[in-house]
């Protein structure tokens, strides 16, 4: 039986008009999310502008928003991409990642970028995710 894809929309958060991107799309277990920043559901104001933690929190919800409307939640993701325009930035995202995730961490990539859609924007994340990989989890640690 062939998988097929499925798209996955909540009115947590905004979906761009037909034509631009799907915010997620779910194949089998599989899910993944596009890159979201802290742009507003008008899709025109930044939340929290300037400011890295603020905006890393209102992402992650929007992560988790767009996971539990696929069926999936926070710690079935297994690998993020994090891009910021200021490296400076990252123990504030860091701390905005220990308010969503526990135990350990998904695999994940930070990397410094020239900018973004607009200047006020630090950060944009992007995320894949298996719904219901963190069932019965456990880590292995060889030195243990």
């Amino acid at each position: 039986m062939a998988l097929q894809q499925q798209r996955f929309i909540t009115p947590k958060v905004a979906e761009y008009p037909p034509g631009h991107w799907s915010n997620c799309i779910r194949v089998g277990d599989h899910v993944w999310l596009s890159g979201f920043t802290a742009r507003a559901n008008d899709l025109k104001s930044i939340q929290h502008p300037n400011d890295a933690y603020g905006q890393a929190k209102v992402i992650f919800q929007k992560i988790k928003d767009c996971l539990e409307g696929a069926g999936a939640e926070m710690g079935d993701v297994v690998n993020m991409t994090i891009f910021v325009v200021d490296m400076a930035d990252n123990k504030g995202i860091w701390r905005a990642r220990q308010e969503f995730f526990k135990g350990d961490f998904p695999c994940s990539t930070l990397i410094e970028i020239k900018g973004l859609a607009n200047p006020e924007i630090k950060l944009e994340i992007q995320c894949q995710a298996v719904a219901g990989s963190r069932k019965g989890y456990k880590s292995i640690d060889p030195e243990a």
